[in-house]
């Protein structure tokens, strides 16, 4: 919450995290080129999935919501045209979720994959 209201003092209404230029949005290849100056194999795909993965087999939530915390459009016409909500709280709880999961500090030893 620190940061939100942070940003409102900033003048960022409506993004919590603001582009560099003169739209208020960051740009869709944001977190892309971050990775990229990290010089990491990290993709942004890879942690979509991994959070995919995670929301689908350790948690209630539905594959509809998931989806749309994800920002995935309907293929399919006729379910996109009745479905005009947005899950906000169902979105806001899943985030929450998510957030918990990914703060929460694992026991156990940690194994590299690739030797760098």
């Amino acid at each position: 919450m620190n940061i939100i209201a942070e940003r409102l003092e900033a003048g960022s209404v409506g993004h919590v995290f603001p582009g560099a230029t003169s739209t208020p949005a960051l740009s869709h290849m944001a977190m892309a080129m971050l990775l990229r100056r990290m010089k990491s194999d990290i993709t942004v795909h890879g942690f979509r999935s991994t959070f995919r993965d995670w929301a689908s087999e350790t948690t209630g939530f539905s594959h509809e919501v998931c989806e749309m915390a994800l920002a995935h459009t309907i293929a399919n016409k006729a379910e996109a045209a009745y479905r005009r909500g947005d899950l906000f709280d169902k979105r806001r709880k899943l985030m929450e979720a998510w957030a918990g999961y990914c703060s929460t500090p694992k026991s156990g030893k940690v194994v590299a994959l690739r030797q760098g």
